[in-house]
């Protein structure tokens, strides 16, 4: 049985980790509601792109462009989104995983045919021991999410696509949906799938940092009512009646750079608020788990004093008596 000087060591030691974990939840917390910020100002945009590239791939026919042909996998990238730090739980963990079993899907082009765009520490270091190829050092993206560094990795990825030095990139990334939930997600970058990214869940809770079953309820709740509003409108027809100045190749030429810019961007700064809301959840746990441990360890500690306390009162009694 440990000794009274013993129990209270370790229940100041707990007492300073609390601390630690205490302070690192709420600048998780702060990170989280600027990141939440950030997507939200995103949304607007995000969304009018996707209708407009929608609406016009929908309706014309002859709206092709190499960038959205398949043709045989011969060398890919993966663009993977990770932090810079730990503590966060199985965030890295996770997207290193499904990055794994996506380098086992390529095993056969080798190694050599694999090339990683490490956005984050944590992926570099883990692709470098792996002995893959790593595009370049995208780590200071993972803590300070910048549009022109990813602007400047989307005409990359697009040159050497059209020029076939690529001929799929995928990205690996953490969806935002809730401060207590985001989901791992795998998507192609090029070719370019329009109908792939506009069945991506949109459904986002940016209005709390409080990862609570009721927000989850709220999520449900919000879904099932978005389904019964689309079953009770009647489905109108896409605009078909599209007038293309100057020419198709122009029009597409820049809208789906645009797409491409916005697709990095945006899994960017979803996998920015995933990072701190896992820490957030991550450090509450910690914390509520220092408050248990030091729940038992003072209740230890008094019981161990009573019984010293006991022991001295039984001794001193008993001496008396024998006197």
């Amino acid at each position: 049985m440990p000794s009274l000087k013993e129990i209270k060591g370790r229940i100041a030691s707990v007492n300073s980790t609390r601390k630690i974990t205490s302070a690192m939840k709420m600048v998780a917390s702060s990170k989280l509601h600027h990141a939440q910020v950030m997507i939200e100002n995103m949304l607007p945009y995000e969304n009018m792109l996707e209708h407009i590239l929608k609406t016009f791939l929908a309706s014309e026919a002859d709206a092709q462009t190499v960038f959205s042909m398949e043709r045989p996998v011969k060398r890919v990238a993966l663009i993977v989104y990770s932090s810079n730090s730990s503590l966060c739980g199985g965030f890295n963990a996770n997207v290193i995983k499904l990055m794994m079993q996506a380098m086992k899907e390529y095993e056969h082009l080798g190694k050599e045919n694999i090339v990683v765009y490490p956005i984050g520490r944590k992926v570099a270091e883990k692709a470098s021991k792996l002995g893959y190829p790593i595009a370049g050092d995208f780590s200071d993206l993972a803590d300070k999410p910048n549009i022109h560094q990813c602007i400047d990795i989307a005409m990359e990825l697009g040159t050497k696509f059209l020029y076939g030095e690529l001929d799929r990139v995928e990205l690996f990334y953490h969806h935002f949906k809730s401060a207590g939930s985001q989901v791992l997600t795998r998507s192609t970058f090029l070719p370019i799938d329009i109908t792939e990214e506009l069945e991506r869940d949109k459904e986002r809770d940016l209005s709390s940092t409080l990862a609570t079953k009721e927000s989850q309820e709220y999520l449900k709740r919000r879904e099932r009512e978005r389904e019964q509003a689309r079953e009770q409108e009647n489905v109108k027809p896409l605009n078909d009646n599209f007038i293309v100045e100057p020419d198709m190749d122009t029009v597409l030429g820049l809208l789906l750079p645009k797409l491409a810019h916005l697709m990095l961007y945006t899994a960017l700064l979803d996998s920015n608020a995933s990072e701190h809301a896992a820490r957030m959840v991550a450090m509450q746990t910690a914390t509520d788990n220092a408050d248990e441990l030091l729940r038992e360890l003072n209740l230890q500690y008094n019981k161990s004093r009573q019984q010293a306390i006991t022991s001295e009162l039984l001794d001193i009694v008993g001496g008396s008596i024998n006197n």
